[in-house]
């Protein structure tokens, strides 16, 4: 009776194909650079328009952006995997393990790019020119990493073009002031990755990879990333002068100062252990903060 009941017992179910997927892409943290581009298109249409983004261009927008960071963090997957199995911090991704295959990496990918390329189309002709740019720079981050310590800021930089992008899509044109919140983002996100990189500074060193962390040592390239978040808050303070921005966008560049200097405060050279409570949370918290109170100042600001 036990071995029939053995026998008969479900095999256990396979891991869900779309929460694999999810892991794959890191799909939650696409709330690092969406408010961001969501803050851009804000700024275009009040600025340009003196209106509002209309409800379709804000889900082309969010559409083309998730596509985008797909493509890229799946081609991600894809080049380095030699690099994840050998990583013991990496080891247990979805293609390091054999759970998604190389195959099915691709034809993702090859279905974000056309999303994507969609998206850019509903929105305006301009995007859609720039649409393989775009690409390009998403594309190339996962190749710097062997040729130059200053990867990171190009990581900063595939984000760091959201803002711009989304104005592009809202406008059709591109204000130049709205690269100072494309640097900011810039230095964002490679401040983050540069503390980020701390953790495979070992690895690096072996594999022979290149990063801030390898070049420096730890201390110094914690100094490195204080630097670039301090020119984050000098850029945002630059560009909301430039455009007269009201008090709810000063208030939201305290707030940003205060939470990025509470990161740092959670990393030290001698202890990484609460590095990713600094990487996740805060920079989540400091992305969605930043769209409520300049969202607020949109709101308000009379142009």
């Amino acid at each position: 009776m036990t071995s029939l009941a053995a026998g008969c017992a479900p095999a256990p179910m396979k891991k869900n194909r779309l929460r694999i997927v999810l892991e794959m892409i890191k799909f939650e943290h696409s709330v690092f650079a969406l408010p961001f581009a969501l803050t851009g298109a804000l700024l275009a249409a009040r600025a340009a328009r003196h209106g509002w983004p209309t409800l379709w261009q804000v889900v082309w927008i969010v559409v083309a952006m998730v596509a985008a960071r797909s493509a890229a963090m799946t081609i991600n997957r894809i080049v380095d995997l030699r690099y994840d199995r050998e990583n013991p911090r990496t080891s247990k991704r979805a293609l390091a393990t054999g759970d998604l295959s190389v195959t099915f990496a691709w034809v993702f990918t090859i279905v974000a790019v056309v999303l994507f390329f969609v998206a850019a189309w509903r929105l305006n002709r301009l995007a859609l020119e720039l649409a393989p740019a775009a690409l390009a720079v998403l594309f190339f981050y996962s190749f710097t990493k062997r040729f130059t310590n200053w990867s990171h800021l190009f990581l900063g930089f595939a984000l760091g073009i959201s803002p711009a992008a989304a104005w592009i899509a809202v406008t059709g044109s591109l204000d130049l002031r709205v690269l100072l919140l494309c640097g900011a983002v810039t230095l964002w996100v490679g401040g983050f990755d540069v503390l980020y990189a701390c953790q495979d500074i070992d690895y690096d060193r072996q594999a022979g990879l290149f990063s801030v962390p390898k070049k420096f040592g730890v201390a110094r390239a914690l100094w490195i990333a204080r630097g670039m978040h301090v020119g984050v808050v000098a850029l945002l303070i630059w560009l909301a002068g430039s455009f007269a921005l009201p008090w709810p966008a000063w208030l939201g560049i305290a707030v940003v100062a205060a939470l990025l200097a509470y990161e740092h405060s959670l990393v030290k050279a001698d202890d990484l252990s609460r590095l990713d409570a600094a990487f996740f949370a805060v920079n989540g918290y400091i992305s969605l903060l930043f769209l409520l109170f300049w969202g607020a100042a949109a709101a308000v600001w009379r142009v």
